[in-house]
């Protein structure tokens, strides 16, 4: 060709890495959908295995190993709520645990007791704490306790109810606080729950709530620091039962 000519070989390089050629008969376009729907079916896959985990314990004939009157807090006493008042699950395999919830009873330990034993009841928490600082669980962690009146967080965290009345503050003992932080700086070590007032809140606060507890009398400072006292002393396997504040 002429000086004013030039060939494909005689033109710089351009700098830009070439282009593979699809297979024959396959668009580019096609290749990348194509690659997407072995995303997707790998992240059903992944989302099955999940599920499956969830409700093994569901299938028949397999059960969760479970003993029972089975403790997760040492310093408690077993009494068995009203299998109408919770639901079996497997937390936190199905259902991560990042809440604790404190509540009020509004009555004495042996009335909450015997409501928490109540299937027409439909409510119970985990634990009751009583004036005198003693313990017991009605249901175990890894189960969910209708105690919030919303799923999402009933899923989600442990309840602990402390017996007496939110307009009363003299109910609201040494003896209970002290006990109660004892047990929330248990369940927070057990479960990783970060010792802050976001993951550790009254009933009041969770959402859609009708309630009011554990009122205006609760001293969230006071507990804060006695949660956070108790996550760094040496484990105790049964709370003291202190004379009343």
């Amino acid at each position: 060709m002429g000086n004013n000519g030039s060939t494909r070989a005689g033109r710089k390089p351009s700098g830009r890495p070439s282009r593979k050629k699809p297979a024959d008969g396959v668009s580019r376009r096609a290749l990348l959908i194509g690659g997407g729907a072995v995303a997707a079916a790998g992240t059903a896959a992944v989302l099955a295995r999940d599920q499956v985990k969830r409700l093994w314990w569901q299938v028949p004939g397999v059960e969760k190993p479970r003993k029972p009157g089975e403790l997760d807090y040492a310093g408690a006493t077993w009494v068995a709520a009203s299998e109408a008042n919770w639901r079996r699950a497997d937390r936190p395999d199905d259902f991560p645990i990042d809440r604790v919830i404190i509540h009020v009873t509004q009555g004495s330990f042996a009335s909450a007791v015997k409501v928490f034993q109540d299937p027409a009841h439909q409510a119970a928490t985990h634990y009751i704490v009583g004036q005198d600082g003693r313990v017991v669980q009605m249901i175990r962690e890894l189960d969910v306790a209708y105690q919030a009146g919303n799923r999402s967080f009933n899923e989600r965290a442990v309840g602990i109810e402390h017996e007496g009345f939110v307009d009363r503050p003299k109910d609201l003992t040494k003896a209970m606080y002290a006990s109660s932080a004892r047990l929330t700086a248990s369940i927070c070590a057990r479960h990783g729950i970060p010792i802050d007032r976001e993951h550790i809140i009254g009933h009041v606060e969770v959402p859609g709530t009708d309630h009011t507890d554990p009122g205006p009398h609760w001293d969230w400072d006071r507990y804060m620091e006695l949660v956070r006292r108790a996550a760094t002393a040496p484990p105790s396997p049964t709370p003291s039962a202190s004379a009343k504040a």
